[in-house]
């Protein structure tokens, strides 16, 4: 039997010990590992969450990787067309990892209403558009249909909605210029069949989707040309890897931008995040850490004639640590549960009824988002744990400087 373990269980167990001067230290302690632990799961969960929200939303908008022509165009506007005739399309066989392209094009215009007009670009996409990002947006109606034919359906955001006063099921004309300045603009009558809101008001406030067949008429472009290609690669970790991939394989008449690139503000802001979260977790298990190596050195004394009587019956000071350590392991333990409880009972509740909003101007998100996964998780605690430990080595060491004699007399 491991004698180290039954001695601590029987210590744990006891009535005294519940009741001892140490007791409050000890749940002090307890208390420092549950809220250490509690703080580290919403950094970590909020940190990622938002990033891969922030990321996600500027994916949806743009692909992870664009194909465009090379010109000195640094507007939103597709300004020369790529014809759809390539090797790469529809499948990019040549480089492993893609999972979706899709052609695409835009155009800006002028949105008129009988009191009010506003800016913006329709982003003109067909039968391939992948709408997967979309479903999660769309708060009212349906998306639109543009594998059958030619029709005025367009997604709109809320921000826009709000902004000229439209509901679902309205229509409105949209002004587009022509290349030729001495001619009538083109105006086409579009029904809104649903709204979106992606919380990324950078993006909702210029984009309205809708059918590119309306865009290659005006840019009297044939059914094959359109203005860009999007690209969706399945691990983002490997972007800029991917990038170059692409770029390799595509004609040298064509370049290639990654998110990353064409973002590049937005997406290096958001591994700051990174630096806050290891700083985060580094005070935490600091400040855990030293508030077990305060109750291990109370146990200690408080248990000095103990450990003069073990030392006396012939225990090595190597056991009698050990015993202590034990002790301490279950008290980091009881923090680590009731931290996880009460942690994961604040991301469910944050991920199912959204008690904290943000600022969208700010966070590109209207509330927090939480990242839930068991495996940083139990990272977490594990990590956690054996630091905590590693940490009561050195302050367990004053146990071989105790002498037998001394202890037992100590009072």
């Amino acid at each position: 039997m491991n004698y180290e373990f039954f001695i601590a269980k029987r210590i744990i167990g006891s009535k005294a010990y519940k009741s001892s001067i140490s007791a409050p230290i000890i749940k002090i302690g307890i208390a420092a590992i549950a809220i250490g632990i509690v703080v580290m799961m919403v950094a970590i969960a909020t940190g990622v969450g938002l990033q891969q929200k922030i990321r996600d939303k500027v994916v949806a908008f743009n692909g992870h990787i664009n194909i465009t022509n090379y010109d000195s165009n640094n507007s939103q506007e597709s300004a020369f067309p790529i014809s759809k005739n390539q090797e790469f399309y529809p499948d990019f066989k040549q480089v492993e990892g893609i999972s979706h392209i899709q052609a695409v094009a835009t155009k800006f215009g002028v949105i008129r209403t009988e009191t009010d007009f506003e800016g913006a670009i329709l982003k003109g996409v067909g039968a391939d558009y992948k709408w997967d990002y979309f479903k999660e947006f769309l708060i009212e109606g349906r998306l639109p249909d543009y594998s059958d034919k030619r029709n005025e359906d367009v997604l709109i955001s809320k921000y826009l909605a709000n902004r000229l006063q439209f509901k679902l099921g309205d229509t409105f004309q949209m002004i587009f210029k022509k290349h030729d300045p001495n001619k009538l603009p083109n105006i086409i009558t579009y029904n809104i069949v649903g709204i979106y809101n992606s919380g990324f008001q950078d993006f909702d406030a210029q984009y309205l989707i809708g059918d590119i067949r309306h865009l290659q008429r005006i840019n009297r472009w044939g059914e094959d040309q359109i203005g860009s290609f999007e690209i969706f690669i399945d691990d983002y970790s490997e972007l800029q890897k991917k990038g170059i991939e692409i770029y390799k394989n595509t004609p040298s008449t064509l370049n290639t931008q990654t998110i990353a690139e064409k973002y590049y503000s937005i997406l290096e802001w958001i591994k700051i995040f990174d630096k806050n979260i290891y700083g985060i977790i580094g005070i935490m298990i600091l400040v855990a850490g030293i508030n077990m190596i305060t109750a291990l050195l109370v146990l200690i004394l408080e248990r000095t004639q103990m450990i003069g009587v073990l030392k006396a019956l012939g225990s090595n000071n190597f056991s009698i640590r050990k015993l202590f350590i034990y002790n301490a392991a279950y008290l980091i333990s009881l923090g680590l549960l009731w931290g996880n409880i009460i942690g994961l009972g604040i991301l469910f509740a944050q991920k199912y009824f959204k008690l904290f909003p943000l600022d969208p101007n700010v966070y590109y998100v209207s509330e927090a988002p939480v990242y839930i996964s068991l495996s940083y998780i139990v990272a977490l605690n594990i990590g956690t744990l054996v630091l905590c430990l590693l940490m009561l080595l050195v302050p367990s060491y004053i146990i071989t400087k105790i002498s037998p004699v001394k202890a037992i007399r100590f009072q």
